[in-house]
């Protein structure tokens, strides 16, 4: 037994090549440090050792080399801007184990010592399925040690993949015993190269074996997701950081909080209002610290604070104190926040006095500010002097923002000013700037409240020839064609609403035609409105439930009412096709009552468009919740059914163990409608053409999914990306996959689909080669509805 430092190591590595000549399958390579590490005894605050804790102790290299390392790959990746320099000194100054190890002579077996020589030089060389059958081949001598060795070794060679790979090989041998040493510094490794799924677990192995992770650990893991433009994952790199407070017992670098800060209020306000609280609880930890607060940390938390539903003046005041204490200016961020709570609340006098503290920067006035005092004036009831603020910015800008315009032509629709709303109206359509529709939907309400229903209709008109037709507008033009008692026409405009995918009805626009029926004394089509109402789940207004149930009294025995839930055969082939794209479900402990949920990509047109059509045909099955009112068109990206046991088959036989399992019996259910969701949620169209389908699922549902393609003469290929499958349609393959499902695509989507310049067919691809064999990529082994 001896300490050895560094400089040792490569007379060791030179012994190794000397002993390992006689084995015929191994040439002379650049071969690992070949050496055991024995635990050294350490302070309670220490964790159990193992060898690698020692290898951790190399002061002069290993640790210099890691945050080195750090330091690069943070400043390649350009998502996260924080003092790693300071944070590199920092963690050096903790309490480094000695290392202790057996030279490589004292090891027993020759033998060993060639054939852990042979897996160092040949696992980096092969992909995940090779190398696990290259483990499996040497289960027999293999034990914890060598796999542990290995592993190492690995990370030293920088095959870090492979170094996870073996180590999810050895939690799978009998012999395992978990090595918090190792875990450690493998999940440091995978965070410090993104690979955030990885390092997440890892991370909760760690924490699973009743151990927290060390003080690194959290940190590379909070970076890494904060470098990952994947959704949800800012959420992860916060619920992180909260647990290394209050679970580790850390305190955090102040480049941590700031990061986390800055990554906080980098989304737009409508979205980073709800991280009020994580900001706050940043805020507090930083105080409390006696840390260093930046000036962007107060801006940044005013500046969430004016963005709050219920606004929090004394707050904002404590803040402002704060911040003049702390010897920093109120900068134009800060008084836009302000200049925006007056707005909210109509604070004209406040308004004014920031307004002309703008004007006296040298920056000038910023076109937010404009819109924020029209609408101070505005909640007074001062419409003409929000205009002429509007024409003040046209003056000093030399022309409105789409925003300026949008909020003008509002509070003039509110106030009832026809004349100036039609010309300013035209004056926005004339300039060629987008989007119009919101000003549109302005301008018919107004007409639609002042009884102006010709207006509305050529309003209506010419929406349709510049805006792509939305629910909402046709929801008004639908209630001015029966107010003017036009139903004939209110008859074909729903039909048309109630045809289009794209567009679709609602609880409102059934009330209207309703109403028209009854109003008019067509009770046939009434009752049929009716069904549809009660198959849809939507509620009657009170007004005519008296009539109808007496239109109904006529005809029926036994009045209908909207109460049993049942799934439409569609609706269930969707299911099926949605699951197999991503779709999750959530089950109660005794597998009684289940919940599904609808995820989707913010990014994506397509789920856009999928989301709202989704959310219309499973309408019934939501939980109140996520229900929207008639009059809002922002359906949300996340939203769940009930919970409900009538989901129970397809818990049961498609996600028996809260994972996708393919049942046996695939080949009954695989339905072109249901392709076509599988594609619509979890598939891509590539620039050439090809179609590409994403499948998380073992092995043997693959093969299961296969065989019935080719069953049904769908020629495919399959890819293995780390844990996903990806199954391509190419060439001419494509057109006859295409073909069969587009009777059941979108239409909505149809014409981006073929279009050649259309954003899904720019997707980058080509890193998935049918024509080479299953491999690992971090982005698929990460793989979510996100993605």
């Amino acid at each position: 037994m001896l300490t050895i430092s560094t400089q040792t190591l490569p007379s060791i590595t030179l012994s190794l090549q000397r002993h390992v000549s006689f084995f015929p399958h191994v040439t002379t390579v650049r071969t690992p440090r070949s050496y055991h590490f024995l635990s050294a005894p350490l302070s309670s605050a220490t964790s159990q050792s193992t060898f690698v804790e020692q290898l951790a102790g190399e002061k002069d290299s290993s640790q210099e080399e890691k945050w080195d390392m750090f330091k690069n790959s943070d400043a390649e990746s350009g998502s996260v801007d924080f003092d790693v320099g300071t944070a590199g000194s920092e963690m050096r100054h903790l309490g480094e184990p000695v290392v202790e190890v057996i030279e490589l002579e004292e090891l027993p077996e020759q033998w060993r010592r060639a054939k852990l020589a042979w897996l160092c030089k040949e696992l980096p060389s092969h992909k995940g399925g090779t190398l696990v059958r290259i483990l499996n081949a040497q289960k027999k001598w293999l034990r914890q040690e060598d796999g542990t060795y290995l592993a190492v070794h690995c990370m030293r060679i920088r095959e870090n993949e492979t170094g996870f790979r073996v180590y999810e090989w050895m939690m799978q041998q009998h012999w395992y015993r978990f090595d918090f040493a190792l875990a450690t510094k493998l999940a440091d490794y995978m965070g410090k190269e993104r690979k955030f799924a990885k390092c997440r677990d890892i991370f909760d192995d760690i924490i699973n074996q009743g151990r927290v992770p060390s003080e690194m650990t959290f940190h590379i893991l909070i970076v890494a997701y904060l470098s990952a433009p994947v959704q949800g994952c800012l959420d992860e790199a916060c619920s992180i950081y909260n647990r290394m407070i209050q679970l580790g017992g850390y305190q955090p670098r102040p480049s941590l909080h700031n990061s986390l800060f800055r990554a906080l209020v980098s989304k737009p306000g409508g979205l980073s209002k709800y991280y009020l609280q994580q900001a706050e609880f940043i805020f507090h930890n930083l105080l409390t610290s006696g840390l260093e607060i930046q000036k962007d940390i107060y801006s940044g938390l005013i500046w969430l604070h004016s963005y709050q539903d219920n606004i929090d003046k004394e707050r904002i005041s404590l803040l402002k104190k704060e911040m003049q204490q702390a010897g920093f200016e109120e900068g134009k961020e800060v008084l836009l926040s302000v200049l925006r709570v007056c707005a909210k609340e109509g604070d004209v006098e406040d308004a004014e006095k920031t307004w002309l503290r703008l004007l006296e920067s040298d920056n000038g006035i910023p076109t937010p500010a404009f819109v924020y005092k029209m609408e101070a004036y505005a909640k007074i009831g001062e419409f003409m002097k929000s205009l002429e603020i509007f024409r003040e910015m046209q003056e000093r800008l030399g022309s409105a923002s789409v925003p300026a315009y949008h909020k003008i032509i509002e509070l003039l629709c509110k106030a009832e000013e026809t004349e100036l709303t039609e010309s300013l109206m035209k004056e926005f359509v004339e300039t060629g700037m987008k989007p119009l529709m919101p000003s549109y939907i302005n301008l018919t309400n107004m007409y639609l409240n002042l009884g102006m229903h010709d207006r509305l209709h050529l309003a209506f008109s010419e929406c349709l020839e510049k805006c792509r037709p939305n629910r909402t507008i046709y929801g008004i033009y639908l209630e001015s064609l029966k107010n003017a008692g036009n139903i004939e026409k209110a008859e074909e405009i729903f039909n048309h609403m109630h045809s289009d995918q794209t567009i679709g009805v609602n609880t409102r626009s059934c009330n209207i035609i309703l109403s028209a029926y009854l109003s008019s004394g067509d009770f046939v089509k009434a009752e049929k409105i009716y069904d549809l109402m009660c198959l849809k789940k939507y509620e009657i207004e009170s007004a005519w439930m008296e009539k109808l149930d007496y239109v109904l009294s006529l005809n029926r025995k036994e009045v209908k009412k909207p109460v049993s839930l049942n799934l439409s055969s569609e609706q269930r082939e969707n299911l099926i096709g949605l699951l197999l794209g991503g779709l999750c479900i959530e089950s109660d402990e005794k597998r009684k009552r289940h919940m599904i949920r609808f995820q989707f990509n913010e990014n994506s047109r397509m789920h856009s468009v999928l989301r709202r059509y989704l959310y219309d045909q499973y309408h019934e099955w939501l939980h109140p919740s996520f229900k929207v009112s008639d009059g809002n068109d922002d359906i949300p990206y996340k939203y769940s059914t009930i919970s409900h046991p009538y989901f129970c088959f397809y818990a049961d036989k498609f996600w028996p163990k809260g994972r996708l399992v393919i049942p046996k019996l695939i080949h009954r259910w695989l339905t072109p409608r249901a392709l076509a969701y599988w594609f619509m949620y979890g598939g891509h169209r590539t620039s050439v053409g090809d179609i590409l389908l994403k499948l998380k699922v073992s092995s043997e549902g693959i093969a299961l999914v296969f065989k019935t393609l080719k069953a049904r003469s769908l020629d495919c290929r399959v890819k293995k990306k780390g844990r996903v499958f990806w199954i391509g349609f190419l060439g001419s393959n494509s057109t006859l996959f295409w073909k069969l499902i587009e009777p059941y695509v979108l239409d909505e989507l149809k014409e981006d689909l073929l279009n050649e310049g259309s954003e899904y067919r720019k997707l980058d691809t080509q890193n998935i080669n049918f024509d080479c064999g299953s491999d690992s990529d971090e982005k698929a082994s990460d793989y979510s509805d996100d993605d």
